[in-house]
């Protein structure tokens, strides 16, 4: 690998942000499309979607959604496109990885453990809900379990690597780093391992250099050789996002996990993010990973190995 190219990820809408939070949040197919082409123009490589209910911004694990979006996009860009096997929250797991196998995409997310994902205590930024399932649905995470089991991750690995996509998998602690070299040790997953380290998620790993060294050396001394992400959920991202580049890694960002482009101004797109993490890595001599030179790096199969 060029050392100093990396991987700029965009994360779009994800499902942890409502509608209220931000007009700025993509929920409908076009929004969505929009956003991935505004992404990949500021020099993101690779876009990780989640979809919504175009009428009402609910998450869902609509199918056709999924299509009408990758579809849209590969006639507009070269991106990488990982999608979710995470969904909404409370999601069925069934449902979960059925993108793996109807678009057999280059990438998917794989969550290697199960945690407390909790999101009832955003609920005090917002005046006002705009749908009537907004604040139900932050408000039943002080009770949710996201759960990734052993069984769960074994069956979702098995979908995605025989639909020749790659896992990113989703490190929330510390523990994920042992289920995912247990894993390894197993057979279930395979190498080359590309890890997302997600932090400052109220249930998981505080987002701090501490916290982030340690998570790499433990993963070096568990997993042995690997590639890696940053994300960091809201005013913690560009900063952790810089502290992955110094460390030799890649970068996400994304209105999945900050709504804002500095302090007091929201993003207008998660290419606004994008844009400004590029700005900082260039400082510091980093230049931004092609889609296709992503695809070297991570090993993915290109685009005339997917269903869409």
């Amino acid at each position: 690998m060029n050392t100093n190219k990396r991987i700029f990820t965009a994360a779009l809408t994800g499902a942890i942000h409502t509608p209220s939070m931000s007009p700025y949040l993509p929920v409908t197919p076009q929004q969505i499309i929009d956003d991935a082409v505004r992404s990949c123009e500021a020099g993101a490589a690779v876009v990780h979607i989640h979809v919504r209910n175009p009428e009402t911004g609910l998450p869902s694990a609509d199918q056709n959604v999924y299509r009408e979006i990758a579809e849209a996009v590969r006639k507009r860009c070269d991106v990488v496109m990982c999608f979710t096997t995470g969904g909404k929250l409370g999601e069925p797991v069934e449902n979960r990885v059925r993108v793996a196998s109807n678009l057999k995409p280059e990438m998917t997310s794989l969550n290697a453990g199960s945690l407390n994902f909790a999101l009832f205590h955003i609920k005090d930024q917002v005046k006002e809900f705009k749908y009537d399932w907004e604040e139900a649905y932050l408000d039943l995470t002080e009770d949710f379990i996201f759960p990734n089991t052993f069984k769960t991750m074994r069956q979702y690995l098995e979908i995605i690597y025989a639909n020749g996509a790659k896992p990113e998998f989703e490190i929330y602690d510390v523990g994920m780093i042992n289920n995912l070299a247990f894993l390894l040790q197993k057979g279930i997953a395979k190498r080359a391992i590309y890890l997302q380290f997600v932090m400052g998620i109220l249930g998981g790993i505080p987002a701090t250099l501490e916290h982030l060294v340690y998570l790499v050396e433990t993963a070096r001394k568990q997993i042995g050789e690997f590639e890696f992400s940053v994300c960091a959920a809201g005013r913690t991202q560009i900063p952790m996002c810089t502290g992955s580049l110094l460390m030799g890694g890649h970068a996400r960002v994304g209105l999945e996990d900050s709504l804002y482009v500095e302090k007091g101004v929201l993003a207008k797109s998660s290419a606004d993010q994008v844009a400004k993490i590029i700005r900082i890595a260039r400082e510091l001599g980093i230049e931004p990973a092609t889609p296709d030179e992503a695809r070297r790096i991570l090993g993915l199969k290109g685009l005339n190995g997917v269903n869409f």
